[in-house]
């Protein structure tokens, strides 16, 4: 039997309901033949695993493990000389599946399934281990720790496609501007924009998160909580470019009526979430100038590849804000979920599941 975390359903209205954490048990099988078992080591939160738990997530499944981000070491494989060839190898796990390729979107007719707590896919990474097709996996880039590995799947795929794919505007002297800096996927987003050569500029409520920002290549930051901010902000940009060519956002809210004074004409607006409100105006002043409001959510499988590539070949590092160790520390995973729904964290939080020497050495409970 493989031990892993879920929610247990208590009654609750969605929005004002909250889940419990809870043990589970599944049933272990040996790998399928081109399958790879992955012993799990570390396993990191993203917003939708907070929102499960408040019943605000589309199909949601009891008894099924939580999480999306993993990374571990493959401990037995299929049949198959592929599967084989993954056996002993630190991996990060594919967050999702049913998107290979296509830049427009899944390819799947069900449509793109993340992985942890939906009935969409069953697997999911707070556990001791997972069973996947051995396409879902890429080797763990080397100079990661098993926590920062467990940080980079599902954030670091989503800030790829919005800000290297979707924006295409992280290039050598551009400006972008990354809103609501301190959450993973916006320092995914920052990392991977300055490391392109743009220069970017960030938002925040927590003049400590602008100024860590900073020290990690942003060119400065404004608080969104001053009003005309968008005016500051203005001030910091290079003389002979007085104006963003994209906003890389995560809130929605009024980001096309303050972004139409800040872009170009023609500048993008690449949205990866809409934390503020579901709606957003679109506004005549934002037509007037060409700009372009891009969707961007999650990646495809080539998209994932690209990405872990970079973060090998730069030696990026995603930030860890916080972690814990343990599956049987219900408590202190509890206590991640309360830093995401207080904000507190500058980049991701991660739960250490088991020693990487230990897996090696056969042994996996911390």
């Amino acid at each position: 039997m493989v031990k892993a975390i879920s929610i247990r359903k208590i009654d609750g209205k969605p929005g004002q309901v909250y889940y419990p954490l809870e043990h589970i048990t599944l049933p272990s099988s040996p790998p399928k033949s081109n399958e790879v078992t992955i012993t799990i080591t570390a396993a990191a939160l993203n917003h939708r695993d907070l929102f499960l738990r408040q019943h605000l997530y589309p199909g949601l499944k009891f008894g099924v493990p939580l999480l999306a981000d993993g990374t571990g070491i493959v401990t037995s494989t299929g049949s198959s000389a592929t599967a084989k060839s993954w056996l002993g190898k630190r991996v990060l796990i594919n967050p999702g599946s049913g998107w290979e390729s296509d830049p427009d979107g899944p390819e799947a007719p069900a449509g793109y399934a993340i992985l942890g707590g939906t009935k969409m896919n069953p697997l999911g990474t707070l556990g001791e281990s997972v069973t996947i097709d051995a396409s879902e996996v890429e080797v763990a880039p080397e100079h990661l720790s098993s926590l920062e590995a467990a940080a980079l799947p599902l954030t670091g795929l989503t800030a790829w496609r919005a800000t290297m794919v979707k924006s295409g505007n992280a290039k050598a002297g551009r400006n972008i501007l990354v809103t609501g800096i301190g959450g993973g996927v916006a320092i995914m987003a920052l990392l991977f924009a300055v490391a392109a050569g743009a220069n970017v500029y960030v938002t925040s409520g927590s003049e400590e998160k602008i100024q860590r920002a900073n020290s990690m290549g942003a060119k400065g930051g404004v608080s969104y909580k001053e009003k005309g901010w968008e005016k500051k902000l203005v001030d910091l940009l290079p003389k002979d470019r007085k104006y963003l060519d994209a906003i890389i956002d995560g809130a929605g809210g009024d980001v096309v009526e303050k972004g139409s004074k800040l872009l170009k004409a023609g500048g993008v607006i690449s949205i990866y979430g809409m934390t503020t409100s579901p709606k957003m105006p679109f506004l005549m002043s934002a037509v007037l100038k060409n700009i372009e409001v891009r969707g961007s959510t999650m990646g495809s499988r080539k998209e994932f590849k690209d990405m872990v590539k970079f973060i090998a070949d730069t030696k990026l590092k995603p930030i860890v804000s916080r972690h814990v160790s343990g599956l049987d520390n219900l408590d202190g995973i509890d206590s991640l979920f309360e830093d995401m729904k207080a904000a507190k964290q500058f980049g991701k939080l991660v739960i250490e599941v088991a020693r990487e020497s230990d897996v090696k050495a056969g042994k996996s409970k911390l």
